[in-house]
């Protein structure tokens, strides 16, 4: 099989594929960019694997003048940047011990090896240069075909290797694997009895892995198989994935994983995940406005159109009803709404706190009147 693909002819990529040719190494395609390119999908990431160890890799990029970063060169990786765009370089491995969280390993010149260290099939496919695709673990092909997601191997050897992987599973499940064809009898039941490992990870792999999770176009039955497996449980206390479905189907805007974390709840999210500021203060906007009754001219005003429509998708999931469009009008008015009063209107008659009280007293009723009370209105209002 031959995969052809844009970025394989790229000039950068050329560039770094002929660099380690020309140093008299092997070097392969690996992972997420064979996988997406075979099935034409988009491809962020070009992972390289070569028989080059680190050293020979800058050695390489030196003589190609090509910059080259010391990424991670414990774990026999450099990131080389080639006409802009950064590539990894990983020298063939195989594990020694493993924790499961981290991999003690020794580098190889086998491709079966690295293949074999890997965590599904679909992830362990290989291609050269000219784009002959390489199955090392001969299972890859025939399961991408089939939009079917196994551990290589033992799935309960893989997840003890890295907990991690247990969440990778239901992700990869969400974003590559046929919902039809169901998700893998084996591997959930690996999932579920090995679950406890997850509290030995790192928040911010979790946060990441599950953000990624929610983006997919449809994580709910990955999410359901979670829940029904007691994953989501040890992932997020407290979290119930029965909204998920629902607001998937109401959606009619890109996904958005903070809001269908919103849908999905729990204990402690923000901390659980490391989510950033930012993802925490719209996750808590999110979260008030479902438990509130503020109508969605006020939450847009206060929180931006954008998510005063989402607090609309989420309150009408929470009773499955559809979102009424109607509500798009007072959004847009709400959301361009500009308080009449300054506070030079009310001084010097008020200062200080006074002042502060009366302007917040002010907003409020003009808010409540859906933004029609005018400047004079407000100014003539006692206070």
């Amino acid at each position: 099989m031959k995969l052809v693909a844009d970025w394989m002819i790229d000039p950068g990529t050329q560039a770094v594929m002929g660099a380690l040719a020309d140093a008299g190494h092997h070097a392969w395609f690996v992972g997420g960019c064979v996988r997406n390119g075979l099935i034409g999908t988009e491809v962020r990431d070009i992972d390289i694997t070569t028989d080059a160890h680190p050293g020979g890799v800058m050695a390489a990029a030196k003589a190609a003048g090509i910059k080259a970063v010391p990424t991670g060169i414990d774990h026999g990786t450099v990131t080389l940047v080639s006409a802009h765009r950064p590539y990894e370089i990983t020298t063939l491995r195989r594990d020694l011990t493993t924790d499961g969280r981290r991999a003690t390993i020794a580098f190889t010149d086998r491709l079966e090896e690295d293949a074999a260290r890997r965590d599904f099939t679909i992830n362990a496919l290989y291609a050269t240069a000219d784009g002959t695709v390489l199955d090392p673990n001969g299972e890859g092909l025939a399961d991408l075909a089939a939009r079917r997601l196994r551990f290589i191997g033992q799935p309960a050897d893989r997840i003890a290797e890295d907990y991690l992987r247990i969440l990778r599973f239901f992700r990869f499940h969400a974003w590559y694997a046929d919902p039809a064809g169901g998700i893998d009898a084996e591997g959930l039941a690996a999932c579920a009895a090995l679950s406890d490992g997850i509290a030995r990870l790192s928040r911010e792999r979790v946060g990441a892995e599950m953000l990624k999770l929610l983006a997919a176009p449809d994580p709910a039955p990955a999410v359901a198989a979670m829940a029904q497996s007691g994953v989501l449980a040890q992932t997020l206390p407290g979290a119930d994935a029965r909204l998920v479905p629902i607001l998937v189907a109401f959606e009619d805007t890109a996904p958005d994983p903070i809001r269908r974390l919103a849908a999905l709840g729990g204990d402690d999210v923000p901390d659980r995940l490391r989510l950033s500021k930012a993802e925490r203060d719209r996750l808590a906007s999110l979260r008030q406005g479902m438990a509130s009754a503020v109508p969605p001219g006020a939450l847009a005003y206060a929180h931006g159109a954008r998510t005063a429509w989402d607090i609309v998708v989420l309150r009408a999931a929470q009773f499955e009803t559809l979102p009424d469009p109607a509500l798009r009008d007072p959004i847009v008015r709400g959301a361009g709404a500009v308080f009449p009063v300054k506070p030079a209107d009310l001084m010097p008659d008020l200062q200080g706190p006074a002042l502060g009280a009366t302007l917040k007293s002010l907003e409020a009723r003009w808010i409540a009147s859906d933004f029609t009370l005018t400047r004079q209105d407000l100014l003539a209002q006692p206070r």
